[in-house]
């Protein structure tokens, strides 16, 4: 690697699949560290075939599995169980998404793995956690969405709720575990923790991350007992911000919320009155009349095309944005000039164009080392490292425990 990398020497294994575990995992090998991942020998991780294929293998596997090597177990299988728990005697991380009691079951819970390697730390993330009535429900991305509360304000009024378009529930999670997992190492290792070797489990559900993205959601139930609606573009209690009509039949994101902003917004669209009205100098006095201040808005932009409402944003120094497709991004020059297009090595050859790695930290950047591993493409190397030799591995094989 040539720049430096601040996870390099940190041993991760992967037990989860599809994306909230693995996008944890994926963040952490973004910076460094190893991460080797256990897939199940007959078809791997199911992310392999989500969504559009390249010669047979999902693109969203390029992205989300590189940096990774792939160890292809059985985990159904006692022997398979074993390697597991011979992996984690000297791993740093160890990262699941069954649903709880499946490690258990296989011997590998948090207790058992504690007990071998009182350093490891232990993120397990679930639907609903490991704790509490509905433990034991599955749950994914869509469920923690609805469960936190968040599908419900995610559409027009009067309308069915609809998704984001990806599945934020599981990258949210993702995000949240990875960051769990680095305030454990930093108990562990820059404070020094001695208790019970240093090591913690790491108990997060994916509908706890999206709840603590609701802001003043709870806190309004509780002083006031409303129960937030649907607003589809706008933010409710801030104003001006909403997507607008332009005349030529396209949309502008327009946010106008901050105290100086609305005045110069106003003044752009030849609403001085409204820019001088002392009612709304704050944001509590628009929030009351944001039905009116939507309509002077929409009512301006309505007669102009987009190109034209944004230049007049960009020279009032209003925050303003088209609505951007995927295709619009990738031809857009502030992205490539900031590295969130990276080109990386395809599994399927040639590269491809993945978002970039985040966040941008100046001195230890991360980088992109490999490419997506085939399936079990590391199994013999992984396994000659815990000592095995060529005989026992291809009897491992003969038996199906491993790939």
């Amino acid at each position: 690697m040539s720049a430096p990398q601040v996870l390099q020497g940190l041993k991760v294994i992967e037990l989860g699949q599809l994306i909230a575990g693995p996008f944890a995992a994926k963040t952490l090998a973004d910076f460094g560290a190893r991460v080797v991942k256990i897939e199940p020998p007959k078809g791997g991780d199911p992310l392999r075939t989500w969504r559009k294929l390249k010669d047979g293998t999902s693109v969203w596997w390029d992205a989300q599995s590189r940096n990774k090597e792939s160890v292809a177990l059985d985990l159904r299988r006692p022997e398979a169980q074993a390697l597991v728990r011979e992996l984690a005697r000297d791993a740093d991380v160890l990262i699941e998404n069954f649903r709880p009691g499946t490690l258990e079951d296989w011997n590998l819970g948090w207790e058992t793995l504690h007990a071998l390697n009182p350093r490891l730390i232990m993120l397990r993330l679930s639907g609903f956690g490991q704790t509490g009535p509905r433990a034991g429900e599955p749950g994914f991305a869509a469920v923690a969405e609805a469960y936190a509360g968040l599908r419900h304000l995610n559409a027009e009024p009067g309308r069915p709720p609809v998704r984001a378009g990806v599945s934020l529930g599981d990258t949210v999670a993702g995000l949240t575990g990875a960051l769990g997992v680095m305030l454990a190492l930093y108990q562990r290792d820059a404070r020094g923790a001695n208790g019970a070797g240093g090591g913690q489990m790491i108990d997060l559900a994916l509908y706890e991350a999206m709840f603590n993205l609701t802001e003043s959601l709870l806190p309004e139930y509780d002083a006031f007992g409303e129960v937030r609606e649907p607003a589809g573009g706008a933010l409710p209690g801030i104003a001006p911000s909403n997507a607008y009509p332009c005349g030529d039949g396209r949309f502008v994101l327009i946010s106008g919320n901050g105290d100086s902003i609305f005045r110069r917004l106003m003044l752009a669209i030849e609403r001085a009155d409204l820019a001088e009205d002392p009612g709304l100098a704050r944001n509590d006095g628009r929030a009351a009349r944001v039905t009116e201040l939507d309509a002077a808005i929409g009512a301006w932009t309505a007669r102009r095309p987009l190109d034209e409402v944004l230049a007049t944003m960009a020279a009032a120094e209003v925050p303003a944005s088209r609505l951007y497709t995927v295709a619009d991004l990738a031809a857009e020059p502030h992205y490539a000039a900031r590295g969130n297009l990276e080109r990386i090595p395809a599994l399927a050859g040639g590269t491809i164009a993945v978002p970039g790695i985040v966040p941008k930290l100046s001195a230890t950047p991360g980088a992109v080392h490999a490419r997506a591993p085939r399936l079990g493409e590391q199994t013999d190397a992984v396994l000659r490292e815990l000592g095995l030799d060529d005989g026992q591995i291809t009897a491992l094989r003969e038996r199906g425990v491993i790939r």
